[in-house]
């Protein structure tokens, strides 16, 4: 067998169905597409979305809530990911932990208390989780909470 032997199986590409070109081809005049009505139509048919009629799925359950435009979300880290990237560190700024790729740039950061303290550490971030702050000084370790 050489390269130009080679030929696609004959049921893996099925020939695409060409329509609307003259009597003579079988799906010539309407396409395929019946006679007269939306379906027969250019952009014809309805969307997926629609129910027959009847009133909706989203206009049928109730407004609830708002999304506040002024939250502040935060990028969450976990007391045993800070520790394992920084062995043996006295203190861990919000610096150090972008640099080493932990979090986004950009956005402040929350600890949160997986994992053990075991040394003395001194840690800064935007916020602390209440669990995170009291393992962090039960360890004899201080908490930097920043601005912003």
């Amino acid at each position: 067998m050489r390269l130009h032997e080679l030929y696609p199986f004959p049921e893996e590409y099925a020939q695409r169905k060409r329509v609307g070109r003259g009597p003579g081809s079988g799906t010539g005049c309407t396409s395929g597409r019946g006679n007269k009505g939306q379906n027969s139509r250019s952009g014809g048919g309805r969307p997926a979305w629609f129910e027959g009629g009847q009133m909706p799925l989203a206009r049928r359950l109730p407004k609830r809530g708002f999304k506040n435009p002024h939250r502040v979300i935060y990028e969450a880290i976990n007391l045993d990911q800070l520790l394992a990237a920084f062995p043996g560190a006295s203190e861990i700024t919000m610096e150090a932990v972008y640099e080493r790729g932990l979090c986004k740039g950009g956005m402040p950061l929350k600890v949160l208390s997986r994992g053990d303290v075991t040394v003395k550490v001194s840690i800064e971030a935007h916020r602390f989780s209440a669990a995170a702050a009291e393992k962090i000084t039960k360890a004899g370790g201080t908490v930097k909470a920043l601005e912003g």
